[in-house]
């Protein structure tokens, strides 16, 4: 019974952290590698589903205003594309990805150093705000899942079962409570 109810709990938190979730806060572009020297390649990847059509990668910088069109699907999901670097000037690139469907996947930065320059950032996007919502409604789930369980405890363990008529109204309210849950 015990089993039961936790998993239940479990189950229930989990499927309210999926539905309460929006699907923006999962998306996410990444350019691989973060930095990059003249005339390197760096790879575009967004987590956009390829059913939805080609992800439009849009690159602004120093000396930038374009957009690169997906080429391939991503071996981790997702869409990617390839950008040769040649002819960018130094500095800092932000990358904006749409989706097929209309839907933003982020943004994330590379930034083109000169020849034999030390590599720097990760290359990811810095916003965490989807990391955070997801882990706030798994919390609070948990937080809910966890003072029910404690209530019917503290019920079960309170509740007075002098005699058998006390015993069979409490044993039918626990089945009521369970069934209602």
């Amino acid at each position: 019974m015990k089993a039961q109810t936790i998993l239940g709990s479990a189950a229930l938190g989990a499927g309210l952290g999926t539905l309460l979730l929006p699907a923006a806060a999962l998306a996410d572009t990444t350019v691989s590698p973060a930095t990059t020297p003249v005339g390197g390649t760096v790879v575009l990847t967004s987590t956009c589903n390829p059913k939805s059509g080609d992800a439009l990668f849009h690159v602004t910088g120093p000396d930038r205003d374009q957009n690169v069109r997906s080429t391939t699907a991503a071996a981790g999901g997702g869409l990617s594309a390839e950008l040769f670097t040649a002819g960018f000037t130094l500095g800092t690139y932000t990358v904006t990805a749409t989706c097929g469907d209309g839907t933003t996947s982020g943004s994330a930065t590379f930034t083109v150093t000169p020849i034999g320059a030390a590599p720097a950032g990760t290359g990811t996007d810095s916003d965490t705000t989807g990391l955070l919502a997801t882990g706030t409604t798994l919390v609070a789930a948990a937080a809910t899942s966890a003072l029910i369980l404690t209530r019917r405890r503290r019920r079960r363990t309170t509740a007075p079962a002098t005699d058998v008529r006390h015993r069979r109204t409490h044993l039918v309210r626990d089945v009521a409570d369970h069934v209602a849950a």
